[in-house]
């Protein structure tokens, strides 16, 4: 199509903007392409945010997917530290928060997701931290450095690697979560019970089914207080409680939204010129189950390429099999698939070497597999998956059942 003249915005820098920028040009896309972010920093990657970035000292520039002279040479016309206020699909126009007005002939929504906030007295004192961008990560950085001890709220995979990065860096850790496991929107107790033993192994203070009623001190946070009348001296708190998609924009234009912006298998929303992409957006995901919204690093890249393509109208389907990894102390964990579909377990290998896997099964076929230092195995089954083939346990050698 005639693309010189027409003009593609997309709102927000993080991965999945910057992937749909970049392959708009890499498509032959000759218009003008602008990208609006929240953020004074290009378009970088999340994930080392909790781990590498976190404890290494690496620069932040380190994570960034491409510099700021990348983008130029792209002819990307970056607006960094700018928010996007409203839009008007009648006009096809996106307005600023400063009131600039940008027309755009499609436009592409990668507004992301932000941390849940901690609803307790005392959650306004300085000391207490939430991780979703670069600045939070150096702020959290710089107070590890003379931490007396960090609490950790929240046992899911933010507060999990914050706790593993905190204490290989010498910092006493209490990490508090309100149910009665970790990752509990995530994983079974089969594989959360290892996590547990993971951390507990290397000092942390995992404190199951504690309801933290209030954070307390006279200037900074100085002290955690809980549901048993029990208390917990504390110097930093960071906070890891999930997050919120940023629907603010589509829920003002009336797109439908549901858990996220709803789009269909190409991304396009409910207005045939407005796509979205990344965490914000609830997506058909047929392999295990019929809609999610996926808060992952491959996702956000793949919707994003995904959604550059749709918008040059070329024939694009996106159907993510999620995948996740994290990396704490010396484990590698992958997670494919979502493993709560399932009624039996399959488990290869030994969990107390480190090395095993489990293989999530329903209905003879795999759901989810998770990998504990064993990322080869997951190649044969997303074959199996993805083909949504039958599963025989013994071509894999299991060498256990679990009900």
């Amino acid at each position: 199509m005639q693309t010189a003249r027409r003009q593609f915005v997309i709102v927000g820098g993080g991965q999945a903007g910057g992937w749909a920028a970049r392959t708009l040009r890499e498509r032959g896309f000759s218009g003008r392409i602008v990208l609006v972010g929240q953020e004074a920093h290009p378009p970088y990657e999340r994930p080392p945010l909790s781990k590498e970035l976190l404890v290494s000292g690496k620069p932040s520039s380190s994570s960034y997917l491409w510099s700021s002279e990348k983008l130029k040479d792209l002819e990307i016309d970056f607006h960094c530290a700018s928010s996007a206020a409203a839009i008007d699909r009648s006009r096809h126009e996106l307005r600023l928060q400063d009131g600039r007005r940008i027309p755009y002939d499609r436009l592409l929504l990668a507004t992301g997701a932000r941390p849940r906030r901690l609803a307790l007295p005392g959650t306004d004192l300085p000391g207490i931290h939430y991780l979703r961008t670069i600045e939070d990560c150096l702020t959290i950085r710089q107070a590890l450095a003379s931490a007396e001890r960090l609490l950790v709220v929240g046992g899911g995979w933010i507060g999990l690697e914050v706790a593993a990065a905190a204490v290989t860096l010498g910092v006493p850790v209490t990490l508090v979560e309100a149910t009665d496991q970790l990752c509990g929107r995530s994983l079974p107790k089969q594989s959360a019970t290892y996590f547990l033993d993971l951390h507990t192994a290397r000092g942390v203070d995992v404190r199951l089914g504690a309801k933290l009623v209030s954070l307390k001190g006279p200037e900074v946070v100085e002290r955690a207080v809980f549901a048993d009348g029990s208390s917990l001296r504390v110097s930093n708190v960071v906070v890891g409680i999930g997050v919120e998609p940023n629907v603010e924009l589509a829920v003002e234009c009336g797109l439908s939204v549901d858990n996220g912006i709803v789009v269909d298998e190409t991304t396009r929303t409910s207005d045939p010129d407005i796509f979205a992409a990344g965490d914000v957006a609830s997506q058909p995901v047929d392999v295990v189950g019929p809609r999610h919204r996926l808060e992952s690093w491959q996702n956000a890249q793949n919707q994003g390429i995904a959604a550059a393509k749709a918008m040059l109208d070329e024939e694009s389907r996106h159907r993510e099999l999620p995948w996740f990894w994290s990396d704490q102390f010396d484990l590698n964990f992958q997670l494919l698939g979502i493993p709560d579909r399932s009624d039996r377990i399959f488990v290869k290998g030994d969990p107390c070497t480190g090395r095993f896997v489990q293989f999530f099964v329903a209905n003879q076929r795999i759901n989810a597999v998770a990998a504990f230092n064993s990322p080869r195995e997951l190649r044969e089954a997303k074959r199996l998956m993805l083909g949504k083939l039958p599963f025989d346990a013994s071509s894999l050698s299991t060498s256990a059942v679990v009900q």
